[in-house]
């Protein structure tokens, strides 16, 4: 940030390239991001809440599996659900071909390689984070505030509107928020279809047009947008602490629907998890039976080594770093340790272009002077050290993905008190003997889930990767980038699925952690 910062007003950012910019593309740029924010956020909640209700107090068959797999969306990666989509709707695609084969050719070609088709793909596989939030506060909100509603007549929508939605609106919001993180930080799909957006004018004004200047302009802009979104929802969620009642041991029972409204509150349910998850995994599968003859080689093997090999590394690193940070704070809450801890879990609100561009100009600046300062001394060339190498990518894999890791090792250590610690430091214990002793085995759950979540993460980004990568290295997301973008669509999906079944793991820990199924029907959630 303070790399950006520096240049953004060092008022050697503007030039040629940046006036071409503002005069022709800076407005779409706006209009496109601004655009897909609100279209996302109307889509996402109408999915994200409406499904939560639905399984939280209704009574519908396979319920307790709707829970779960209503999650499942969210391990398919926005670029790779638009590859998918504009695959399946294309020309000599299944949907297509089927109308024609069966007599429907004047049935208008399905364009949806549009601003509207991106924002409705980007909907299907992100709602998972307005209903994970969403459905956890349904499930610990007071029985007796909500049986009172019923007592005095209101009907089941009257309740969700009056007295659940209120109650459940700073927790809804939080779940927007990363959903337009998400939207801002995507460069695979809105590439593909086309639409312009911040991040695809950082990558056009850093490769096409060579102008660092201007994709520093563009990135400064877009952590304005970033800065406006947290702001907001850390204002809101100030304002509207609202009492859930608490919980006094007793169960509601789900509301009994039948004939016409039993079938929609089903499909509430069913028609978001068809189209954002079974339905492209589906293709997905049958695409990579196609092809995987010709994807896997030994080439491929060595792409899966590299990018789990990175992958690991770089969670270890996460992990680390964060058990280091927030055991300081344990055992000095300084405030220096705690603003430390606060800004080091900044990095998963910024963009992966905008990390990737503020990481790749100082380490520039310091192989410039390397390559100088050796050349000088030894009278011998020596190529980049730090930008272009594996070191830079893994940097900017733990500045961005750090807080991941943070979040569940300081929620292990919160559960703790310190007494244990002051016990262990009573008998003669130091502090690394008592972590090591005394706290590690108590939170190793929690570094495993950590370091888990920051794999699974590693492994589905994008932007950052293109850009910090080193040449000829690829991973998973980059190939399945490149051969969706040659148009060997087919191809990118052995790739792509195996990017889906690994981010299936941390779906299945966070369904664990979310509920205990009751055998007669009531809500007897455990907090999250």
């Amino acid at each position: 940030m303070y790399t950006l910062l520096f240049k953004l007003f060092d008022g050697n950012s503007s030039g040629e390239v940046w006036s071409h910019l503002v005069d022709t593309v800076l407005a779409n740029y706006i209009v496109n991001s601004v655009g897909l924010v609100i279209v996302v956020s109307i889509l996402t909640l109408l999915i994200g809440v409406s499904s939560a209700w639905v399984v939280s107090v209704c009574d519908i068959p396979f319920r307790r599996h709707f829970e779960w797999v209503l999650i499942l969306p969210l391990a398919i990666p926005s670029y790779i659900a638009a590859y998918t989509y504009a695959g399946i709707f294309d020309y000599t695609g299944p949907i297509q071909t089927f109308l024609r084969d069966n007599g429907w050719i004047g049935v208008q070609y399905i364009d949806i390689m549009n601003f509207w088709g991106i924002a409705v793909v980007m909907s299907l596989v992100l709602f998972p984070y307005v209903y994970v939030v969403a459905r956890s506060s349904f499930i610990n909100q007071s029985a007796t505030l909500l049986e009172a509603s019923r007592i005095l007549g209101s009907s089941s929508t009257k309740t969700f509107f009056k007295i659940a939605l209120p109650i459940t609106r700073p927790a809804i919001i939080g779940g927007l928020s990363l959903v337009l993180m998400e939207v801002l930080n995507d460069y695979g799909a809105v590439k593909y279809f086309g639409i312009n957006t911040f991040t695809t004018g950082i990558f056009r004004a850093w490769f096409s047009l060579g102008d660092p200047g201007a994709a520093i302009n563009l990135s400064g802009i877009l952590m304005l947008f970033i800065f406006m979104l947290i702001s907001v929802e850390r204002w809101q969620r100030g304002k509207n602490v609202l009492d859930e009642g608490g919980h006094t041991g007793r169960h509601l029972k789900r509301y009994q629907l039948k004939g016409w409204k039993k079938v929609a509150a089903w499909l509430i349910c069913f028609i978001p998890l068809f189209l954002g998850f079974i339905a492209p995994v589906f293709q997905l599968i049958l695409w990579s039976a196609q092809t995987i003859h010709k994807i896997i080689n030994p080439d491929f093997m060595m792409l899966m080594l590299n990018s789990f090999g990175l992958a690991l590394m770089a969670a270890f690193l996460c992990v680390a770093i964060s058990l280091v940070i927030l055991y300081a704070v344990r055992i000095n809450p300084s405030p220096f340790f705690k603003l430390l801890s606060k800004l080091v879990s900044l990095g998963y609100s910024i963009p992966g272009a905008v990390i990737a561009i503020g990481i790749m100009i100082p380490m520039l600046g310091f192989d410039k002077i390397l390559i100088e300062f050796w050349s000088n001394t030894f009278d011998t060339k020596i190529g980049l050290i730090f930008s272009g190498t594996l070191f830079a990518l893994t940097f900017a894999y733990v500045v961005r993905f750090l807080t991941v890791a943070i979040n569940p090792i300081d929620a292990a250590f919160k559960k703790h008190s310190n007494s244990m610690d002051e016990a262990a430091h009573s008998l003669g214990a130091g502090s690394i003997k008592t972590l090591w002793k005394v706290n590690l085995p108590l939170i190793k759950s929690a570094l495993v889930s950590g370091g888990i979540l920051v794999f699974v993460d590693i492994l589905k980004e994008l932007p950052l990767t293109l850009i910090l990568r080193p040449f000829n290295f690829h991973t998973l997301a980059t190939k399945a980038y490149e051969l969706a973008s040659d148009e060997m669509v087919a191809e990118s999906a052995t790739p792509s699925l195996i990017i889906i079944l690994i981010g299936v793991v941390p779906i299945i820990l966070l369904n664990r952690l979310m509920k205990t199924p009751s055998k007669d029907g009531s809500i007897i959630d455990k907090k999250p």
